[in-house]
Order: C-alpha cells, then structure tokens, then sequence
C-alpha cells in the first residue's frame, strides 16, 4: 500500500476516535503527511477522557474543535483534497461514501471500538478510553508503518 499524502479520519460526532485517530496520526508522522479529522455530526465538544488518555502519550487534544463534513465544506475542505478517508463507524463510513461517490478517493474502514457510556467508574472508562486509543495506535502503525 502506498503512502498517502493527506489523510481524512472520520466518525460520528468528531468527539472521540477520529480526534484520537488525528492526533496519534501528527505525533507518529509530523507534517509529513496532511491530517484531519470530522463527524457525521458536530454536536458535541471534544470529549474529556479522549482528552486524557491522549495526554498520557504526550498527544495534546484539548484545543481540537469538532466539526462536520458540512462544516468542512464550508471551511472549503473538500473530500476531494484527501487521498484516503479512514471511516472509524458504520455511519461515516456510510456518510464518507455518499459524499465521495464521485472523487476517485481511497477509502478505508476500521472497526474501532467506541468507548463512550462503558464502564461505570472514571478508572473503568479511562481503561475503555485507552483500548480505544491503543485500537487506533496499533491501526495506525499497521496502515502507515
């Protein structure tokens, strides 16, 4: 597989794995390659845990703004300007598909767990957080070495 040059990683509500995806993705590779990130919606600000146990592998995400593909869009981020989109749920794997049917984009899908409402205390949603976090890290170093 070929290295891309800019990278799309998307999910649900931009809030918690395709921030993480973003972020883990600029430590590993700098600006070497062009990252970002979106939600099928933007409903939510970027969540607290996610947050944490990215701090904990020095990757900063609490300046991260949540955004749409339509906010994308209107920021004049186009789809088209992605070699591959990276879908981390079945909705914006569904909502990147719509929206590239006509660009000759690359697109990947990854089953990443989501870790929101798991566990019942904050040590036990942290664990889930960072299974999430290592998910996408072991994806990341699998896909771009």
């Amino acid at each position: 597989m070929t290295r891309p040059q800019s990278v799309l990683f998307c999910c649900d509500h931009n809030a918690v794995r395709s921030p993480m995806a973003e972020g883990l993705m600029k430590k590993r590779h700098g600006r070497s390659i062009y990252v970002q990130s979106a939600g099928v919606k933007n409903d939510l600000e970027i969540d607290g845990f996610a947050i944490a146990v990215c701090a904990e592998l020095g990757v900063e995400l609490s300046r991260h703004r949540t955004r749409s593909f339509e906010e994308m869009r209107q920021w004049g981020d186009d789809l088209e300007g992605f070699d591959l989109i990276v879908a981390l749920s079945p909705a914006a794997q569904r909502m990147a598909q719509e929206l590239g049917r006509h660009a000759h984009i690359e697109m990947e899908y990854w089953s990443i767990m989501d870790p929101t409402g798991l566990g019942q205390h904050r040590d036990e949603k942290l664990e889930s957080y960072r299974q999430t976090r290592d998910q996408i890290e072991s994806r990341l170093k699998a896909r771009f070495g």
